[in-house]
C-alpha cells in the first residue's frame, strides 16, 4: 500500500508538471524557445529591431511574470509578476548577467523602435473608447480635485519629515516633494533642475540634478510596490475599491470582456486607429507647444468618444487591441523598463534611512490625497490613490505602466497619462513659483 501511494503520488506530480503552461504554451514548447532565445543572447546573434527585441523582452517577461505570480509574499502583498519582471530584470542587468550587447537591443527597441510608446497609446486609446462617454465626462470634470490633494499631501508629509529628521522642511518640499510628483525624469527632474538652477545660481546644474534624481527613482519603487498593497488592500476592503472603475456607483470601467468578439479585423483596425490618434496628438502638438502630445492624444480621444464620432464597431475594434496588449504586452514592455529606465546601482547607492523615510512620507502622502480627495468627489479610494496619486508619484509613463500593472488595474491608464502628463507640468509651475520663495 505505501508504494502504491508512493507511486500515486508521483504520478500526480508529473502529471502536474505536463500540464504547465506559460502564458498559453506548454512547457517543453517554451523550453525549446528560451534554449533559442538564450544562445542568440549568449553568441551575440541577436539582431536590433524588433525581431531580436521581441523575442528577448517576451522570453524573459513571460517567465518572469510566471515566476512572481506565485511566489508566497510577492504575489500576495507586492503586486506578484510586474515586480519580479522589473527588478529581476534589472538585477541581470545589474549584476553582469545580461550580456551588454542584449541589453543594446532592448535599449535600442525601448528607445528607438519606441516600443513604450506604442504600447500606451493602445492602453490611451482603448481604455477611453471602452468608457461610457457619460462617466468619462464625469470622472474627468473632478479629476482635478485628487491632484490637487496628492500634491499638498505629500509637500507637508515631505515637510513633517524633514523637519523631523534635521534635514529641513523647505529642503524636504523643494528636493524631494517636486522631484517625485514631477512625472518622471526627461520631463521633470530635469527642467526642475534648470528652475532650481536660475534660483540658485551658484549651485552647480549638475549638483542639483545628482540631489533630484535620487528621490525620484526610489519614489519610482516605492511606487510600484505601492500598486501591490493598494490592490491587495482592495480586495481586503472591498468597499474602498472599484475593481478598475474610478467613479462610485457606476458599472464596469468597460465592456465585459466576453461581449466583443477578437478577431482579425478588431485587433487590425485597433492597431490602425491607435496609432492614428497618436500621430493626431503629435501634429497638434505642434500647433499647441508646451502640452505633451500624450495629453492632447487623451483628449481627442476623449472628444471623439463624448460626441460619438467613430462607429461602435470601431470603438469596440480598440478595445479588443488594447486588451490584446495589455495581456500580452505588458510583461515584455516590464522587462524593457527594467533593463533601460531601471538603475539599481542608483537606488542601492542613495538608500539611507532618512531617504527612504521621506520618499515614504511622499508617496503615502500622495496615496492619502488623492484616495481622500477622490472620495470627496465621488471616486473609490483606491482608484483615485494609484490615478491621481501613485501615478503622480512615478516616473512618468514608464512608472504609468508598472504601477497600474502593480495593481492590475490598466483601464485607468488615461487617468495615470494626466496624472503623470499635465499633473507633472503643474509641478513645474510650482517650482518655478514656490521654489525661490522657500529658499530665499
Amino acid at each position: 500500500m505505501l508504494i502504491y501511494n508512493r507511486i500515486y503520488f508521483f504520478q500526480g506530480y508529473i502529471m502536474q508538471i505536463a500540464d504547465i503552461e506559460i502564458k498559453g504554451i506548454s512547457w517543453p514548447v517554451f523550453l525549446g524557445i528560451s534554449v533559442v532565445v538564450v544562445a542568440a543572447m549568449y553568441l551575440d546573434a541577436l539582431p536590433k529591431g524588433m525581431v531580436g527585441g521581441f523575442a528577448v523582452v517576451m522570453v524573459l517577461g513571460f517567465l518572469l511574470e510566471y515566476i512572481g505570480d506565485r511566489l508566497p509574499l510577492i504575489k500576495d502583498y507586492l503586486g506578484g509578476g510586474p515586480l519580479i519582471v522589473i527588478f529581476g530584470s534589472a538585477l541581470l542587468v545589474y549584476s553582469g548577467v545580461m550580456p551588454a550587447s542584449t541589453k543594446a537591443v532592448i535599449d535600442t527597441f525601448m528607445q528607438a523602435d519606441d516600443f513604450l510608446t506604442f504600447y500606451i497609446c493602445a492602453l490611451i486609446c482603448g481604455s477611453i473608447l471602452g468608457i461610457e462617454a457619460r462617466l468619462l465626462v464625469k470622472a474627468g470634470a473632478r479629476y482635478v480635485v485628487p491632484l490637487t490633494a496628492a500634491v499638498v499631501c505629500a509637500a507637508l508629509l515631505a515637510a513633517l519629515v524633514g523637519l523631523l529628521a534635521g534635514t529641513g522642511w523647505r529642503e524636504g518640499i523643494s528636493y524631494v516633494s517636486f522631484p517625485i510628483m514631477g512625472g518622471g525624469m526627461g520631463a521633470g527632474a530635469i527642467p526642475m533642475a534648470e528652475i532650481l538652477h536660475q534660483s540658485n545660481p551658484d549651485t552647480a546644474l549638475k549638483d542639483i540634478l545628482s540631489m533630484l534624481i535620487p528621490p525620484v527613482a526610489l519614489g519610482n519603487v516605492v511606487a510600484i510596490i505601492s500598486g501591490g498593497l493598494l490592490d491587495k488592500l482592495g480586495k481586503a476592503f472591498p468597499l474602498l475599491s472599484g475593481e478598475g472603475q474610478l467613479l462610485k456607483g457606476e458599472a464596469p470601467a468597460a465592456e465585459d470582456e466576453t461581449s466583443l468578439p477578437v478577431t482579425y479585423t478588431a485587433l487590425g483596425i485597433g492597431l490602425l486607429v491607435s496609432c492614428t490618434f497618436m500621430l493626431f496628438g503629435r501634429l497638434a502638438a505642434m500647433v499647441i507647444p508646451g502640452i505633451h502630445y500624450y495629453a492632447l492624444m487623451i483628449l481627442s480621444v476623449a472628444v471623439f468618444k463624448i460626441f460619438h464620432v467613430l462607429p461602435r464597431s470601431v470603438e469596440q475594434s480598440c478595445t479588443v487591441w488594447f486588451r490584446f496588449v495589455a495581456k500580452y504586452m505588458t510583461a515584455p514592455l516590464l522587462v524593457g523598463i527594467g533593463v533601460t529606465y531601471t538603475d539599481l546601482s542608483l537606488v542601492i547607492d542613495t538608500f539611507s534611512i532618512v531617504n527612504t523615510l521621506q520618499v515614504i512620507a511622499v508617496v503615502l502622502g500622495a496615496v492619502l490625497g488623492a484616495g481622500l480627495g477622490g472620495v470627496l468627489v465621488g471616486f473609490h479610494f483606491i482608484e483615485s490613490a494609484i490615478s491621481a496619486g501613485l501615478c503622480m508619484a512615478n516616473m512618468g509613463g514608464t512608472g504609468d505602466v508598472a504601477v497600474l500593472s502593480a495593481s492590475r488595474r490598466m483601464v485607468l491608464m488615461p487617468f495615470a497619462q494626466i496624472s503623470s502628463r499635465l499633473g507633472g507640468a503643474i509641478i513645474l509651475v510650482l517650482v518655478g513659483l514656490v521654489v525661490p520663495l522657500l529658499m530665499r
